[in-house]
């Protein structure tokens, strides 16, 4: 589904307000109980970076006008990946940017976002959400032949076991992706943005055709094409 940076954040919180309307007679539960209060409001919502791509999780904290997390991410000599995160997250509502298409393999960079959920798990967050723009085997949803996996449902599992509670992606290799998951998905789009964009650059009406190289991709072609008053050619895919 669509949403904005609104709806995304709908919900965040961090240590319950009902502490603070508790009535505290003991000695120093009224300095603990602020204490508390004071850690909830400055950590409601935490960004940390993967390897993949920080310089998109360094515009993202630009963007929300927060300060990216402090994490240490490193591959030992034998290849196995470490990852702690530097600074307390207990309580907070964390959100880990790692789309596995840019440095490195896909294959590790999946592992480290899986070893990231699972240690913002073990350290007491709120809410871990995975900002994953790219989708890793998101091809592979279903069986093409037999004996063969569905992969990309595979790795829905391995997200939901390391511990995250919500996934955001954009422009899913299909859509019915979502379907994989028991936790919520929010699938956004950049086609606004791209026909934006074409729009400026004056590509738009009988002068330019917009093309599905497959039927799969038609869909999402035509609305393309619909933000571009453009016509719509879509090809015949042979493996």
């Amino acid at each position: 589904m669509t949403g904005s940076t609104e709806t995304l954040l709908d919900g965040v919180s961090g240590f319950p307000q009902a502490v603070g309307d508790q009535d505290m007679t003991e000695p120093g539960s009224r300095v603990w109980s602020e204490t508390t209060l004071t850690r909830s409001s400055e950590k409601r919502l935490m960004l940390f970076s993967g390897t993949s791509n920080p310089e998109l999780a360094k515009g993202i904290a630009q963007r929300l006008g927060i300060k990216l997390g402090e994490s240490i991410v490193k591959e030992f000599a034998n290849g196995e990946t470490y990852v702690k995160f530097d600074e307390s997250v207990r309580g907070a509502d964390v959100f880990l940017v790692q789309s596995p298409n840019g440095v490195g393999t896909l294959n590790d960079q999946l592992m480290e976002m899986l070893v990231m959920i699972d240690a913002a798990k073990l350290a007491s967050v709120h809410r871990i959400t995975a900002v994953m723009p790219w989708f890793p085997y998101s091809r592979q949803d279903k069986k093409v032949s037999g004996r063969e996996p569905i992969t990309a449902r595979l790795i829905a599992n391995l997200l939901e076991t390391a511990g995250v509670h919500r996934v955001l992606s954009m422009d899913l290799h299909t859509g019915q992706l979502q379907g994989f998951f028991n936790v919520p998905v929010d699938h956004m789009t950049a086609v606004p943005i791209l026909a934006q964009y074409f729009r400026d650059k004056g590509l738009t009406g009988a002068g330019t055709v917009v093309v599905s190289p497959d039927a799969g991709g038609a869909k999402r072609a035509k609305k393309f094409a619909d933000k571009l008053d453009t016509s719509l050619a879509i090809l015949t895919k042979e493996r």
